[in-house]
């Protein structure tokens, strides 16, 4: 079993991705320098954090083995380890992508992360 990983997106630059057929990052990730991902444990407040109100977002799931050496783990919101990609995030190694509603409150509905 494969371990998955996590990223929130804009929809259209997800798009952008798709029609590209790489990711190179977008918000946060040009400037910092790499490409900020989550684990399962960690999308619901990365969601709430950083995307807070946002709609049209998608959520993607990831196979954390298929990003090889460009995967580094490294202590971030309060110490605790977040997965980062240095380089390009190839669409290979995505395993799905889903819609990142906000629901009534305005909080995201994660779908199931399975």
């Amino acid at each position: 079993m494969s371990t998955l990983l996590f990223k929130i997106c804009d929809r259209t630059i997800w798009r952008e991705a798709e029609r590209a057929g790489v990711f190179t990052g977008a918000g946060a990730d040009v400037p910092d320098g790499y490409i900020h991902l989550s684990t399962r444990d960690q999308v619901a407040e990365t969601a709430a954090r950083h995307f807070a109100g946002q709609g049209d977002l998608v959520i993607v799931a990831l196979e954390a083995e298929a990003l090889g050496t460009t995967l580094v783990w490294e202590p971030a919101r309060g110490g605790a380890l977040f997965p980062h990609v240095y380089g390009t995030l190839p669409l290979s190694a995505v395993r799905w992508v889903k819609p990142l509603p906000l629901g009534a409150e305005g909080h995201h509905q994660l779908p199931a992360l399975g």
